[in-house]
């Protein structure tokens, strides 16, 4: 009787008709959207964050923009540091964009969803940009580490060359980073839940609605968080070189003044790699829509701060700042 109905079972499995099927569920990952739950899941909750979401990026728009123009039309910031700052700028602004627009728009039409291709492409641009940025950072420190351990031969070492491949550099690294995610998370099922406990289409948010064998993806995904963090291990040696340099010198308006250098990118670099770590270096089981709180701290919050971190800690760029708007004044 057992091996009756198991053959009884065993023939509906290999069917034709029971074939579709599968295909058909499995095919749905190609076809259908998914739901972005946004921070809290709650509407009237929602409505302060949709108002304070606004005004961050409104705020990230205007202060990222502000750095880059000051940059580029004051000729005494016409220098490595300042390159990478402005480059550094830029890709907060995109960063910002990729996701904070598509969560305003969602929340002003009453529709939470987005299709599974704008979700890869969010999920790329994200994960592409947030790695350039790592990268950007770690090459600010580098900057750093010379024109203080090496004054001397700073021109000779960060020449326009050399900074333009380093800021090349970042961006290669960052989309060789990304595409095996992109592919890999492309090519699972999804014939579950659509609901993305997040505001914006998250890697771990995905891999945890997928139906498919994700073992593979996820070991992935503790890869890409190495190489992303490689810059971090990059920022620690540059920062221990500084230190041990400036630690030499005797003069202590000397020694000040190179950690006052130091310290607005310091922050930075706390800032953005804490929430970052926070986030993702703990089990998948884990991750909750509450996170979406936290994921708003680096995608959001942090391209905010960084042009008022770096413009309130730097006379250079303050000074340019009130040029470029007595100019516009006037003008």
């Amino acid at each position: 009787m057992i091996t009756t109905h198991s053959k009884f079972i065993s023939n509906l499995d290999s069917s034709p008709f029971h074939s579709e099927g599968v295909m058909k569920e499995e095919n749905q990952s190609s076809t259908m959207g998914f739901i972005l739950l946004g921070i809290i899941g709650q509407q009237q909750q929602e409505d302060v964050f949709f108002i304070l979401f606004l005004f961050i990026y409104l705020i990230t728009l205007i202060g990222n923009l502000l750095i880059v123009l000051v940059i580029r039309s004051d000729i005494r910031l016409h220098n490595p540091m300042y390159f990478f700052l402005a480059n550094l700028s830029f890709v907060d602004i995109l960063f910002s964009s990729v996701t904070v627009p598509k969560m305003l728009s969602n929340h002003f039409s009453g529709s939470k969803a987005v299709s599974f291709g704008g979700c890869i492409t969010q999920m790329y641009f994200m994960i592409d940009l947030a790695t350039t940025d790592s990268y950007i950072l770690a090459v600010m420190a580098y900057d750093r580490a010379v024109a203080i351990s090496r004054p001397l031969h700073y021109t000779t070492i960060m020449s326009p060359m050399t900074c333009f491949l380093l800021v090349v550099g970042s961006w290669v690294i960052a989309n060789a980073n990304t595409l095996p995610h992109i592919l890999l998370t492309a090519s699972l099922s999804f014939c579950g839940n659509q609901e993305v406990a997040n505001f914006y289409c998250d890697i771990s948010s995905l891999l945890k609605l997928s139906c498919s064998d994700i073992h593979f993806n996820v070991k992935m995904m503790y890869l890409g968080l190495g190489i992303f963090c490689v810059p971090l291990i990059c920022i620690i040696i540059s920062y221990i070189w500084v230190f041990s340099t400036v630690l030499r010198v005797p003069s202590t308006k000397g020694v000040l003044k190179a950690f006052s250098t130091c310290a607005s990118h310091l922050t930075v670099v706390s800032l953005y790699y804490g929430t970052v770590m926070g986030m993702y270096f703990r089990p998948l089981t884990s991750y909750s829509l509450k996170d979406a709180v936290i994921t708003m701290m680096y995608t959001a919050v942090t391209p905010m701060l960084n042009p008022f971190i770096y413009s309130l800690r730097n006379r250079d760029v303050k000074a340019a700042l009130g040029k470029l708007f007595s100019k516009t004044i006037s003008s």
